[in-house]
């Protein structure tokens, strides 16, 4: 990345950063406002910036966001909690994961048929996970109640780590990362998979134990917690590479092993991933508009098209209403939960490790849907978030005057940290009753 690019993007974040109120009160998010200036500086807009999508630094840029998006975002899941009080993400991501990635290979093969069916579950795994934060008014309103939110939230926060292994292995079984052709990819696999959480479950647990111990002790000031938190996770990552293992899973798990063994998780890792996730999560979109969607600008076509809606419609919203049958919730809870998947951060750092570490049949045809579901995932479910809100609002008003049963959606759960786009929210309440949002 150039000087100017640099520049460029300081700049952007130092003025949204001073209008951030006014903008977050409206129906523009971050990753909208940063593809629309990357988009404007590239080649298609005034050529300011003109990068190459084999850059070194964008690659590097994405690998170290993907590494802090994996540990915090699983750190901020109390495995407990999470057992207890949320059945209804975690039907999400048993059930209603897998489905999506088997509904999105099928509509792959019916709608892209030059794609084998590897390149099928490669692009279908790809889109597979959700970024809650492209639609942060959905997961921080009280005017939706909070199972609901955080169904959304929680799943949002696992599902990369949970697609990453599977992605591995679609791309390891293809000849990907560079295996020899007399080595068993399945021997390849089952290290990457396992040495990682192995290492990552070490880390966490270690360096929580740690923390924990100079905290009791007065070791450790509130600085510098937040740097070796940060240090806790390039451990996990380059330790699982040394010895053969996947340092993304490794970052992972690391981050489950350190949010569930710190006894203060909730305040401390709120701050770190405020502070240095959200910079690199805004200079990713900026890279998404400037240097990504300009490659795909003239090769969409309907196929392409057709498949990026139906990932955002059919294939996410199937899956959820399978994966829900039983948990009592209404049909309107349901859609909402369906619509509400966007594709973002996930998704463009998976096709970036996927150019970087496979060389897979059509996979040009496999960046451009990428590109494009996510680039109509960002401003779809950003402009509909606000006035989703207000519909599904209004309908539980209208099941609440008709006097139907409302108790699956009012359940009071245990509240997680949500990861936020702008603004600062509270760190999550023990637990919350929304009788009275509605």
């Amino acid at each position: 990345m150039t000087e100017t690019s640099l520049l460029f993007v300081l700049l952007g974040i130092a003025l949204f950063a001073l209008f951030s109120g006014p903008i977050g009160r409206g129906n523009l998010t971050p990753p909208m406002v940063f593809t629309l200036l990357g988009l404007a500086m590239s080649p298609v807009g005034v050529g300011w910036i003109d990068l190459s999508l084999d850059n070194r630094v964008v690659h590097l840029v994405a690998e170290i966001t993907l590494i802090l998006v994996l540990f915090t975002d699983a750190s901020r899941i109390n495995v407990r909690d999470l057992m207890r009080h949320h059945d209804a993400p975690v039907r999400m991501l048993v059930i209603g994961m897998p489905l999506t990635i088997a509904v999105g290979a099928v509509a792959a093969v019916v709608l892209l048929p030059e794609l084998s069916l590897l390149g099928a579950l490669v692009l279908a795994v790809i889109l597979a996970p959700t970024d809650a934060a492209l639609g942060q008014a959905v997961v921080s309103s009280p005017d939706v109640p909070g199972r609901i939110r955080q169904a959304l939230n929680v799943e949002s926060g696992l599902n990369d780590g949970i697609a990453l292994p599977a992605l591995l292995f679609v791309i390891s079984f293809a000849g990907a990362h560079g295996v020899a052709d007399d080595t068993n990819w399945l021997t390849f696999v089952l290290q990457q998979i396992t040495l990682g959480p192995v290492v990552g479950v070490a880390t966490g647990w270690l360096g929580a134990k740690a923390i924990n111990a100079a905290i009791d002790r007065r070791f450790l000031s509130h600085q510098f917690c937040n740097i070796y938190l940060l240090s806790l996770a390039f451990i996990a990552f380059l330790a699982a590479e040394l010895i053969g293992g996947n340092g993304f899973i490794a970052a992972f798990v690391g981050g489950i092993a350190v949010g569930n063994t710190l006894r203060r998780a909730n305040e401390e890792i709120y701050e770190f991933a405020e502070s240095e996730g959200q910079l690199l999560n805004l200079v990713i979109f900026f890279v998404f508009g400037a240097v990504m969607l300009p490659q795909v600008w003239d090769r969409i076509d309907a196929a392409v098209l057709a498949y990026a809606l139906c990932s955002l419609t059919l294939v996410r919203m199937l899956p959820v209403y399978l994966s829900l049958i039983g948990k009592r919730l209404r049909w309107e809870t349901m859609t909402f939960l369906g619509w509400f998947g966007p594709r973002g951060l996930a998704s463009i750092l998976f096709v970036l490790l996927v150019l970087e570490q496979a060389e897979l049949p059509h996979q040009p045809l496999i960046f451009d849907t990428v590109m494009l579901t996510v680039a109509l995932s960002v401003f779809l479910h950003g402009l509909s978030a606000l006035p989703g809100v207000r519909l599904y609002k209004a309908a539980l008003r209208t099941c609440e005057r008709r006097g139907d049963d409302l108790s699956s959606e009012m359940k009071p759960v245990v509240a997680m940290p949500l990861r936020l786009s702008m603004g600062k929210a509270s760190p999550s309440d023990s637990r919350q009753s929304d009788s009275e949002s509605l």
